[in-house]
This record gives C-alpha cells, structure tokens and sequence, in this order.
C-alpha cells in the first residue's frame, strides 16, 4: 500500500477520503479506497475534528465540502475574500461568517473540519423552546391574538422578564412556531400577512394617473425641510386602500413624529369630492398644529387639493410617480392595516366603529422607531404639554 505523509497528500485524495466516511465507510476501508495508510487516515480523521456525521444533500444556498476547499486555498494563497466569494458564487459577508464560525481554535481553515462543524452545528438536539413552555407559547400567541408582529412581541418578552433569559426569543424563533403550528391556538390571521410561510420580502406599487389636469399642486421637494426631522407634530402622510374591484377604499392618515393613525371611511365612491369633503371633515376640528402638512401620492381623488386647503389650512404636498418610499410612514401603516382590510374585500361593509376599533388597535402598538412607545403615548404626552402652556 502506498505511504503518504499525512498532510501531504493532494486535496481530490483527501475530498475522497471523507466523501467516503460521510456515506458511511470505517476509516480502514475508506484509507484502503483512496490508497493510503490507516493511520494516514486516522490522523486525517481526528484533525477534521472526527466526522461524525453522515453527509445528506442540502440546498446550494449552503456551503458545500468543494465551496470549503476553495475557501481555504484561497486564504493558503493569501487571495482577497472578496475574490474567494465571487468564485464560488457566494457573498463576501457569508464567507467572512463562515471563516469566522467554522475555524479551527489556533485560527486556522481546515476545509473538513469547517465542514464538520457546520454539519454539527446544523443539529438540533434540544427541543424547541415554544414547544416545551405552555407558559410561553401562551403568552406569545395571546400577543399574536392582538396582532402584535413577532418583532414587537420578542423586544416585549425582553422588557417584562429582563431576568428570564429562557423567554428572550428571537423574531425567527416566533415566525418558525407560527409556521410549524406550535401556535395553532391562533387562527391563520395570526401573522399581519396571512401566511403558513416564509416570502420575499419587500412591497411596492405603480400608480398611473397623475394629476396631469392639475398644474396647482405643489411638490414634496417644495415641503418645509423641517418636515424630514419628525420634530415636529403635525406633518401628515396619507393614502387610499382600495377594496374590491376598486369600489370601495378607506382613507388612511398617519402623523410623521408619533406615527398616530388615522382611519376615515370613503362612503359611496372615492372621487375627488367624496375624498375631498371625508378629509375635510376629518382635519377642520384638529387643533392647528396638527394641521400643517399633508404628502400625498399623485391620485385623481386628490384633485380638489386646493379647497381642502382652504377649508382646512393644511398644506398639500405630492411624493414624485412611482415613488412610495417618500411616504414611507404611510405605505408602512398601509401594509399593517391589510391585516384588518384583506386585498380583495370589500371595504364599505366596515362600519366607522370598526374602522375606529382598528385606528385604537394599531395605536396602542409599542413601535420599535419610538422607542417601544406606542402612538398613544406620544399623543397623551403631546397633549399634557398643550394644556399645561
């Protein structure tokens, strides 16, 4: 049989070596396969950390064995990571994770210890915490019951037991419990979104019909820059949810600095006149600082800007075609409110006391962009100090 220094033997006779040992082959025959000595083998073995795992085919967003071993002759070359990453097809921030988690404790990169580990790693012995904690899983599906995100309920858990560590769970740990039923005391509404599973995230969409008729309308690069800090009340962002077959819609208004919502019910049609009398309505008994500015998107309904101008005294301003992000307060708000309002429903069956109960809901929400205040403090609190100047 042929001898070989142990680490001396080329990468494919190593590669060999433990694809054998992951299906399943003793160190003997796989080291008489690829034609080396036992202890040559052994020695190979034990600096891999001793496999012990038998390799099972997994998705090629995870490194595999061949990404490792580009990974670590790269850095035996002193090549870039950046340039390791782009040869392999993976990102630089996930090869300099996977340099980081998967080292050997002097610091170096062994391609099968690394391996090793990571299939260690991806075990899960202990059972899952919301599985085992009736006391948990209650408390964290009673806050999925008002509709709390996952998000919202794991910074929560933190601020009410800072001492029970077995309750700090993460965002992921929450959605994973959703999705594998553990919280099945929910009905399927208990995520904002309605799903049993993880999707792309991000959301957006195109509106045509500017308001090509109206020349009057001024510009958000035109607004008050004092409106971008969110120092001070009273600068509003709003919208329409359109229901089905766009017959229905519910305007919704969203104030910048306490991110206080507003929901007023669109009756009969939403033209420009129903639109523009159901905000008047709802701005002319507000004090005049919660009366400054007003974004808006470049809709037909908001062609009577100008008298809700005049009969309000708030100034209307229009975000750019296409370009959601410069209402992003109220986009946000749009989103969490599809929960209440599904695409698709017809939202002149909600009555104002609904549409009321809803606003309440959403603004007593702890928000992660406040603090972990909700809307309502802030609104208390703005109100305390009007009435004591």
């Amino acid at each position: 049989m042929p001898r070989h220094a142990w680490n001396k033997s080329s990468l494919d006779v190593k590669r060999r070596y433990f694809e054998l040992i992951r299906q399943g082959l003793s160190g003997s025959a796989a080291s008489q396969k690829v034609g080396v000595s036992l202890s040559c083998g052994s020695l190979w073995f034990i600096d891999a950390g001793s496999v012990s795992v038998i390799e099972k085919p997994i998705g090629s967003r995870y490194f595999n064995q061949d990404d490792r071993i580009e990974i670590a002759e790269g850095l035996a070359s002193r090549e870039s990571v950046k340039s390791i990453a782009e040869r392999i097809g993976k990102s630089y921030q996930s090869v300099y994770r996977e340099i980081a988690r998967n080292r050997k404790p002097d610091g170096s990169y062994q391609p099968w210890f690394a391996h090793n580990q990571a299939h260690l790693r991806r075990s899960r012995p202990k059972a899952r915490r919301l599985a085992i904690d009736g006391a948990l899983r209650a408390a964290v599906a009673g806050k999925l019951g008002k509709r709390w995100s996952p998000a919202q309920i794991s910074r929560w858990l933190r601020r009410r037991w800072p001492q029970r560590t077995a309750w700090h769970l993460c965002v992921e740990t929450i959605y994973e419990a959703a999705y594998r039923g553990l919280l099945s005391v929910i009905d399927q509404q208990m995520l904002r979104t309605g799903r049993t599973y993880r999707h792309r995230h991000g959301r957006g969409r195109s509106r045509e019909g500017a308001l090509k008729q109206c020349t009057n309308m001024r510009s958000i690069h035109d607004r008050p820059a004092i409106v971008e800090t969110r120092t001070q009340i009273g600068h509003w962002e709003g919208d329409l949810i359109v229901g089905a077959g766009q017959r229905s819609a519910i305007a919704t208004l969203v104030e910048r600095k306490t991110r206080h919502t507003i929901l007023v019910p669109i009756r009969g049609n939403h033209s420009a006149q129903v639109v523009g009398d159901a905000l008047t309505a709802v701005f002319a008994p507000l004090p005049p600082v919660l009366r400054r500015t007003l974004t808006w998107d470049q809709g037909n309904e908001m062609f009577h800007h100008e008298r809700i101008e005049e009969s309000t005294g708030v100034r209307i301003y229009f975000a750019d075609p296409h370009s959601p992000w410069q209402r992003g307060t109220n986009e946000n708000t749009n989103g969490l409110l599809r929960q209440y309002f599904p695409k698709g429903a017809d939202l002149s069956l909600f009555t104002d006391e609904r549409l009321r109960e809803v606003a309440e809901e959403l603004n007593d929400r702890p928000r992660a962009c406040l603090d972990d205040r909700s809307p309502s403090q802030l609104m208390r609190r703005w109100r305390q100090q009007l009435i004591t100047i």
